[in-house]
């Protein structure tokens, strides 16, 4: 795999405005707001993943965004003050979030799922016109 940073980090730019628009928007929609943004943040987590290491397998990528936000959300299991002072600042909340939350891993799972099928159907869609363009040698009649 050989992904194109530049569209990488658009793509988490977008995912990005959408999780916060959900918020700002949608945020008094209960279902919206317990569980669209957290799916969004794992979608945002597996392009920054891919941003980072762009010839890494799908799967490689998939495994590093589930193992990093399932690590994010038992993170909140332990409370220290240094830890809830990062948590208390808009950036931390963004990233450490405030409580543990059984709902998250289903949350997060479902976002790097999509994310890992928005992955396999670019690539897939440039195979596929590689293939239209691609010189079939004839073999000879002789």
């Amino acid at each position: 795999m050989n992904r194109n940073r530049f569209i990488y980090g658009l793509l988490m730019v977008i995912v990005m405005l959408m999780g916060l628009a959900s918020r700002q928007f949608f945020g008094d929609i209960p279902w919206v707001k317990l569980y669209v943004g957290d799916a969004l943040w794992a979608l945002m987590v597996f392009f920054g993943f891919g941003l980072l290491f762009k010839r890494w397998l799908t799967k490689s990528v998939t495994l590093a965004a589930l193992l990093f936000s399932f690590t994010i959300e038992l993170s909140q299991l332990y409370h220290a003050p240094w830890i809830d002072g990062l948590r208390a600042t808009r950036l931390g909340a963004l990233v450490l979030g405030f409580s543990f939350v059984w709902s998250d891993f289903l949350c997060y799972s479902l976002g790097i799922a999509l994310g890992a099928f928005i992955e396999w159907s670019m690539s897939s869609s440039k195979g596929s016109s590689r293939q239209n363009y691609q010189r079939i040698p004839r073999k000879s009649l002789l």
